[in-house]
């Protein structure tokens, strides 16, 4: 290996060895701003789609898409459009007249809350936990994370019947829109209907877990969450037209399907959101570049350094092999030497190196060799730059 790749090997060392708290807070701040862009684009995606697609009642839904898909019927079925539509939730077999049967066939009851008519019912049962640690000083901490991780604590059932949103009387039949809720995994606006919370009773089996400290169950909370009949919300998808009849479906790149919120209100949160993510890269990116920039020359330095003292720990190294006094380098270099002949620097051995290009030979070997590692070597005598030495031997 050569002495170029000893360093860069030493410099990834040396900076792998020395990530310290100012280098793992500016990769983590790295890490957040690019969390923070992606972020960023998404909403501001979003925004620009929210802000361009018209806000339309369901019963102008196919003027808009005779517009949009153009002429010819065949497009016009297979064209989607983003659409917003408020609307209030109805039953599509209500919403067609009740031709199968009445209102209330295929429509969802709330038997806890009364019997209220809703079409989304959402069923919840969470098993709540409780961990008393150190009876005996210690806790199986690892063994208590494992099972975070693996055991289920909420069970949930969704029970959907199809539904439509309409606005004012749904006649004549067609004045809605179909709501799809197939592969949708956007938040609803569900109603709590019922919310109950149930001890559980010890066992010898409870005991045992409270003794050595593992969690152990202490209630049962019931829950359940209705989209009712009649509620107003507001359906934010793709709106196409399948066998004459509006469908909305939702948008994977849009955090909105079924909200509350009209399209102000989503394009205000929208925007808000975006300009609170556009300023949080600004800053993180900032810190974390600063954070970086200062782990890097702190480790420039540190390399810069090492690299001295390895130089420094060479020359010692090559001075005391010439010192050696079994070496012929060493060989009549001190003793008892003319005043005319001693090196000009140290004053002690015999002059032996001459300086190339210059000739002069003033110095012994050992001191030649610390002139020539000089930055800017130069003869001693007349101060020209000179290349390297010559050892001079007694015929």
């Amino acid at each position: 290996m050569s002495s170029h790749e000893q360093a860069v090997v030493s410099l990834l060392s040396n900076v792998a060895l020395s990530i310290d708290g100012a280098a793992v807070l500016g990769l983590t701040l790295a890490y957040a701003v690019v969390r923070t862009i992606v972020k960023f684009t998404s909403s501001s995606s979003a925004l620009r789609k929210l802000q361009d697609a018209p806000s339309v009642l369901a019963s102008d839904l196919r003027s808009v898409l005779d517009v949009e898909g153009g002429p010819d019927s065949s497009s016009r079925s297979e064209r989607e459009v983003l659409v917003i539509v408020r609307g209030s939730v109805m039953t599509k077999w209500a919403a067609e007249g009740e031709k199968y049967g009445g209102f209330r066939q295929n429509v969802l009851f709330s038997h806890i809350c009364g019997y209220r008519a809703a079409v989304i019912i959402q069923r919840t049962q969470t098993c709540i936990y409780n961990e008393w640690k150190r009876f005996f000083g210690w806790t199986s901490d690892l063994l208590a994370i494992l099972s975070r991780s693996v055991r289920e604590r909420k069970s949930s059932s969704l029970r959907t019947v199809p539904f439509v949103l309409l606005n004012g009387s749904p006649l004549p039949v067609g004045n809605y829109v179909v709501v799809n809720m197939d592969g949708s995994k956007h938040h609803l606006p569900l109603n709590t209907v019922y919310q109950q919370l149930q001890p559980i009773n010890a066992s010898p089996c409870t005991f045992l877990q409270a003794l050595f400290g593992h969690e152990y169950p202490v209630g049962l909370l019931d829950e359940e969450k209705i989209l009712p009949i009649a509620k107003c919300v507001t359906a934010v998808g793709h709106c196409f037209l399948k066998n004459g009849i509006p469908e909305i479906k939702s948008c994977n790149d849009l955090p909105y399907f079924l909200t509350e919120m009209t399209k102000d209100q989503m394009v205000m949160v929208l925007a808000f959101r975006t300009k609170i993510l556009f300023w949080s890269s600004i800053f993180l990116g900032s810190a974390s570049i600063g954070i970086l920039g200062f782990a890097f020359v702190r480790n420039w330095y540190r390399w810069k350094e090492w690299r001295q003292r390895r130089q420094h720990e060479q020359l010692q190294q090559s001075c005391a092999a010439v010192d050696e006094p079994n070496t012929p380098i060493a060989e009549d270099e001190s003793g008892d030497v003319p005043d005319g002949q001693l090196c000009v620097i140290c004053l002690v051995r015999r002059r032996r190196s001459a300086f190339v290009p210059c000739g002069h030979l003033v110095c012994c070997h050992r001191c030649a060799l610390s002139v020539e590692r000089e930055v800017s070597p130069k003869c001693t005598v007349c101060r020209q730059t000179i290349s390297n030495s010559v050892r001079i031997y007694d015929s």
